[in-house]
């Protein structure tokens, strides 16, 4: 296959990374792999204002190829050279074109039949990008949807009344995220993700602490995250929090944690719960896109409802107040599943959505649609 992905901003961000990721393995596959992205688009006047009015001076603009997940990979980058609707003249013809991004969309759906099969990788339902509306439209497109997780799968059927999708998934590499096996530590110590973004929910984990602290009060908080530590989300005393740490040395924070507890609202596949649990660590968290394909029910974790940060908490009790031999086998059988997990099988679940959404687009132009 001759495959095109389009991207709104090949930068470090969590969702081009998985788009890299799934690239290497498609074209380790034999297949023909080309991204094509737009630089980052200007600041809007609204957000310039608003940063003018808080102090913060004028949004700096980088100069020249900014960083990428896309470096290292082989797989052919091009960006424009300034923010616009990717169009025909930008890309080759293909056999298939994904969108992988809501804004990418609309963009991808006007493209020419000759640059393929019109496909939309979905990582999220991104409403919290500031546009409800456009995600929805973008949702409506007639492109084959991929969703890498039950939880969006679910959305497409009952929100928007879409059941011919394609279910794709997350790797975990192993390489980077792993632990030897190991026993409970000392001091019963849970870890978290930090962020101010409101759907990570780190409210909800924190007031989930604050009550497992009534419990076992000598409980030790560890947690990185990309966001510097602010007073509304103030970390328990004696926390130990790691501000934006490098990717080899994220994996000793994890296999310092007896729970890895995550709050979340809503995420199409949250990796740090399955990056835990490759450093042998159960995980107790919401009901969320990632942990829902993957927490078995007292094996490896708990799952609660979303915003139930007194479930949270006593869940967290009981993993930490387990015996040790339970733990131990919580803590084998989360390693066991984020193995079950490699990026080779992702790429070949998205092999085959991508020659679903071919056959598809062939069938619906030989009966005329």
């Amino acid at each position: 296959m001759k495959i095109n992905f389009v991207l709104a901003n090949a930068d470090m961000s969590g969702g081009v990374r998985v788009v890299a990721s799934l690239a290497r393995e498609l074209a380790a596959r034999g297949h023909d792999v080309r991204a094509f992205s737009t630089p980052m688009a200007p600041p809007s006047l609204r957000k310039t204002v608003r940063r003018l009015l808080r102090g913060r001076g004028w949004p700096k603009r980088m100069i020249g190829p900014r960083p990428s997940f896309f470096d290292g990979t082989g797989i052919p980058l091009t960006v424009l050279p300034r923010f616009r609707p990717i169009m025909d003249r930008d890309l080759p013809d293909a056999d298939v074109v994904v969108a992988t991004w809501w804004e990418t969309a609309p963009w991808v759906s006007r493209l020419s039949p000759s640059k393929g099969a019109k496909a939309f990788l979905i990582q999220h339902y991104e409403t919290w990008g500031g546009n409800p509306r456009g995600v929805d439209a973008a949702w409506r497109l007639p492109l084959h949807k991929i969703v890498i997780s039950q939880w969006l799968a679910d959305l497409a059927k009952n929100a928007f009344g879409d059941s011919d999708y394609s279910m794709a998934r997350y790797g975990v590499d192993m390489n980077l995220f792993n632990a030897p096996p190991r026993g409970r530590q000392e001091r019963p110590t849970v870890g978290f993700l930090y962020s101010h973004t409101w759907f990570k929910g780190c409210d909800v984990t924190l007031k989930a602490l604050e009550i497992a602290r009534q419990q076992i009060p000598d409980l030790h908080v560890i947690t990185f995250g990309l966001h510097k530590l602010v007073n509304w989300l103030p970390l328990p005393p004696g926390s130990e929090y790691t501000f934006n740490p490098p990717q080899q040395s994220i994996k000793d924070i994890y296999a310092r944690c007896d729970v890895w507890l995550c709050g979340s609202r809503a995420e199409g596949f949250h990796m740090p719960p399955m990056e835990a649990m490759a450093c042998r660590c159960p995980v107790v968290s919401t009901r969320i896109g990632g942990p829902m394909d993957m927490v078995q029910e007292g094996q490896n974790g708990y799952l609660v409802d979303v915003e139930d940060h007194e479930a949270l908490a006593q869940r967290l009790v009981d993993v930490l107040r387990s015996s040790a031999d339970t733990w131990q086998k919580m803590s084998d059988a989360a390693y066991a599943t984020a193995c079950r997990y490699t990026w080779q099988e992702a790429g070949a679940l998205m092999e085959a959505a991508l020659q679903r959404a071919i056959d598809g687009s062939r069938h619906r132009h030989r009966i005329g649609a």
